[in-house]
């Protein structure tokens, strides 16, 4: 387990002497020298948060990578001894449970959910609306008076629906639609449908102030940053399986399960786990079974490091896979690319 960063135990120290500091999740993983989360740096950070004594605000894992992170000290709460007076005897010695954690993964720690509206009040001329969306490639724009006070949307579909019936569109108030208005807390899979239905929603944080629109495309774009480290580590296996392939017998196969492991028969190389195949490839003999000429143990370094990014991958989190994790991912399969013999 991690010890707190130097960057970190001054942190405390600020909130203790100046009070509440607010830093981003993306910062506070620097300090780690992560670019992402996974369950492992999270609960590191969180046990060092704890022997600091302090909380963050949101917490930090469901919290935009980019978004404010706060910094409060936990209150140490004062133990009143009529607190316990209401104890009865036989419950004590019961096993405490913690709460399990949310899984659910919430639409607010999307990008484009926490990026700076461009929006337009209602009196504004449709001139001015038009030339926004044409000048950052929007296809709609929030109408709004101050920060929480949404009016609707104008959008290329109310404008033209307004000229083609002849009717007044001169004002953006003349061709508002209405909003989709959706919670930063709520769940990302139940909004997709309505994203798809509407093409956008306007995402609402928890100050009750527009934080982002997420659009049919940013989904897109969301989902393709997911796809690609999947679509890698599959070519991956089934590249380490054409090595092997025909090389090893049954029982070498059956060697590599865990002793516990009965349930499971391995009667060839896709059957392998991918831990498997590491443990496959760490034994000299077998890998020289494959008469490759290049370093077994270089070869099992980098592979044990992609066997790590595949358990963070398989575990779905939209902050997506760090760039030097994905590089390594692709360095790898131009790597088997060049040791695959031709089909």
């Amino acid at each position: 387990m991690y010890s707190a960063p130097e960057e970190l135990s001054k942190v405390a120290e600020r909130v203790r002497s100046e009070g509440p500091q607010e830093y981003s999740v993306r910062t506070l993983l620097s300090w780690y020298r992560y670019e992402r989360r996974s369950r492992y740096i999270v609960d590191a950070i969180r046990k060092n948060l704890e022997e600091l004594k302090l909380t963050t605000d949101p917490d930090i894992e469901y919290a935009y990578l980019d978004g404010p992170l706060v910094f409060h000290l936990v209150e140490e709460p004062e133990i009143i001894a009529s607190q316990f007076s209401d104890l009865h005897e036989e419950s004590l010695g019961k096993v405490v449970t913690e709460e399990p954690e949310d899984p659910t993964q919430r639409i607010g720690k999307l990008p484009s959910a926490n990026l700076k509206l461009i929006s337009v009040g209602p009196n504004a001329t449709v001139s001015e609306a038009v030339t926004l969306m044409l000048l950052y490639d929007y296809s709609q724009l929030p109408v709004m008076q101050g920060d929480r006070s949404l009016k609707g949307v104008v959008t290329w579909k109310s404008i033209g629906s307004m000229l083609a019936l002849n009717r007044p569109c001169v004002n953006v108030r003349d061709c508002l639609d209405e909003a989709v208005v959706i919670n930063a807390d709520s769940s990302l899979f139940s909004a997709i449908p309505t994203i798809v239905e509407r093409a956008f929603v306007l995402i609402e944080a928890s100050d009750k102030t527009i934080s982002g629109i997420v659009t049919t495309t940013d989904l897109s774009l969301q989902f393709r940053q997911l796809a690609e480290p999947f679509l890698l580590l599959g070519e991956i296996e089934m590249h380490l399986r054409r090595l092997g392939d025909g090389k090893f017998t049954r029982d070498d196969l059956s060697s590599l399960k865990d002793p516990g492991d009965v349930s499971r028969d391995i009667n060839s190389l896709s059957d392998l786990t991918f831990g498997e195949h590491v443990r496959l490839l760490e034994n000299p003999s077998r890998w020289s079974t494959l008469g490759l000429n290049i370093d077994r143990a270089t070869f099992v370094e980098h592979l044990k490091e992609i066997r790590d990014i595949r358990n963070d991958v398989m575990h779905f989190d939209p902050d997506g896979t760090a760039p030097t994790e994905l590089e390594k991912l692709r360095q790898f399969v131009r790597l088997l690319d060049a040791l695959s013999p031709p089909q």
